[in-house]
């Protein structure tokens, strides 16, 4: 027989606690589509991703309408390896020749986007998996930089396949590859990709998961994190320098689709277990959030 007294008090506390918090939250957005970036560390470790994908079936079940963009970097290294082809970077960018853009291609699109869709499908949700040619979803244009093959831009996005998907009840899972008007097939930042997505679907939300903490006012000391910001401090932080590296684009990225409608723009630490549900459901929230000049909203 199990006794009350069986459970600790301040387990069952805490657990009122939190739903009690997050009620506020499920009421403003239900209904609301958030674009989430999965990748980085909250991909390759096992155990986290487990829990991502059953924090993104949860926002489907409370009445929110995810959409999930992915990348698969790692993953793609793995498999060039295996067919001999070296990876190759140029200022941070994977170097896409016809021969690497093949794999990519297969990797992205045949083999993570869909271990993705299995696992929510999993865990109780009903994901389908895209790639930016399905439905002419996102239409690519080459970066233009030299020496990079074939990386592309996004050139337009046509959101209806994803309109009928999340209005039936569906997660769409997307990955980072499209083609231009010749049909010929480009790599796309993930990060640009779902924000891209993001401004032409007017969502509520822009998350992008990554392996830190958030913006931070020193890179050295975690507990400088700056918890919210507007577009135009954003821009001011990567004027002074303040905003580096690898943190730029993620952060021009969040300002674009800000400046096309996206209500607010996160970016979290995917490494924290459950930090999805921490930044939309909870009072304090754990990333960096960046939002249009005006914003009055808490979260």
């Amino acid at each position: 027989m199990l006794k009350h007294s069986d459970f600790p008090r301040n387990v069952e506390t805490n657990r009122v606690q939190v739903l009690s918090e997050a009620l506020p939250y499920i009421q403003q957005f239900a209904g609301r589509t958030i674009v989430v970036k999965y990748g980085g560390a909250a991909m390759k470790d096992s155990t986290l991703k487990e829990k991502v994908i059953r924090d993104i079936v949860l926002l489907s079940c409370v009445g929110m309408r995810p959409v999930v963009v992915h990348g698969g970097g790692p993953e793609i290294n793995i498999w060039l390896e295996k067919l001999g082809i070296e990876p190759q970077f140029k200022n941070g960018l994977r170097v896409t020749d016809a021969a690497t853009m093949e794999v990519v291609e297969m990797v992205l699109v045949g083999k993570v986007n869909k271990e993705i869709v299995s696992l929510i499908n999993q865990a109780g949700g009903k994901a389908v998996g895209l790639c930016g040619k399905d439905g002419n979803l996102i239409q690519a244009r080459p970066d233009g930089r030299e020496g990079i093959g074939f990386v592309g831009e996004v050139s337009g996005v046509k959101i209806q396949i994803l309109e009928s998907l999340v209005s039936s009840g569906y997660i769409p899972v997307v990955s980072s590859v499209a083609a231009d008007e010749t049909g010929q097939s480009y790599n796309i930042n993930a990060d640009t990709v779902a924000g891209e997505i993001a401004a032409a679907l007017g969502a509520e939300k822009l998350i992008l998961m990554t392996d830190t903490a958030g913006i931070l006012e020193d890179y050295h000391q975690p507990d400088s994190l700056i918890v919210k910001l507007d577009i135009q401090e954003a821009r001011q932080l990567i004027e002074s320098g303040i905003v580096s590296g690898g943190m730029i684009p993620k952060v021009n990225c969040c300002v674009r689709s800000l400046a096309q409608g996206v209500k607010a723009a996160h970016i979290i630490d995917g490494r924290l277990e459950h930090a999805l549900l921490q930044e939309i459901f909870s009072d304090s929230g754990i990333g960096s959030m960046i939002v249009a000049s005006g914003y009055g909203g808490t979260k």
